[in-house]
């Protein structure tokens, strides 16, 4: 009974680990032009950025997936439920990384600028080769904490009827008496991915770090 439990509530783990991972993928692409609007010397797009990042983040997330869900369409075409999910997370995230990011970009030392600046390099080698590699390990930490926090916020979009691990968890739950037992398993599966994400993080901080020394 217990193995047909688990396996009732591991056939939305799939779906909930692409939507933690597309959400991710567009945080991230979202916030790396973010980090330099808020690094621009140009006042328009620092606003423009800034208010984009308070906002992302100011917002609850159901709240971006309602509005999208129910509010964004095309004549009689929306956005599906999985859409608007993973972009609503999506959005989200790019604030909290752009953050992230900044934070790690202002970790560097100034002397790494003036050293890549004074040896002549241009501004895409001081960021490939001197800076990026910095800010990697700088963000990896708050980065892998975010998407911890991300993989468990996936479980919002079950909400618009998404059957991620969630959602079929609550089915099976009012289909039957197992009541809380069902959630427990959930939250042993959800501990089972968030904890591996957390040693693999400080694995490759401690590389890092020693690469670095």
């Amino acid at each position: 009974m217990n193995v047909e439990i688990l396996f009732a509530v591991l056939t939305g783990l799939p779906l909930t680990i692409l939507i933690t991972l597309t959400a991710l993928g567009i945080g991230t692409l979202l916030a790396i032009p973010l980090l330099f609007g808020l690094r621009s010397t140009n006042r328009t797009v620092w606003f423009i950025s800034r208010c984009f990042v308070d906002i992302c983040r100011g917002i609850p997330p159901i709240v971006w997936l309602f509005v999208l869900f129910f509010g964004v369409s095309v004549g009689s075409a929306r956005l599906s439920a999985f859409a608007a999910g993973v972009i609503g997370l999506g959005l989200v995230a790019s604030g909290y990384l752009a953050e992230i990011f900044r934070g790690a970009v202002k970790a560097v030392h100034a002397g790494q600028w003036e050293a890549a600046h004074a040896l002549g390099f241009p501004a895409t080698s001081t960021w490939s080769q001197v800076i990026g590699p910095q800010v990697l390990r700088t963000a990896l930490p708050g980065f892998t904490t975010y998407a911890i926090a991300l993989l468990k916020d996936s479980s919002i979009v079950s909400i618009l009827g998404v059957a991620e691990m969630v959602f079929t968890t609550s089915q099976l739950a009012r289909s039957s008496d197992l009541g809380i037992f069902v959630y427990a398993v959930a939250a042993a599966v959800y501990i089972g991915l968030s904890v591996p994400l957390g040693v693999l993080s400080r694995s490759l901080d401690v590389k890092l770090r020693k690469a670095v020394a």
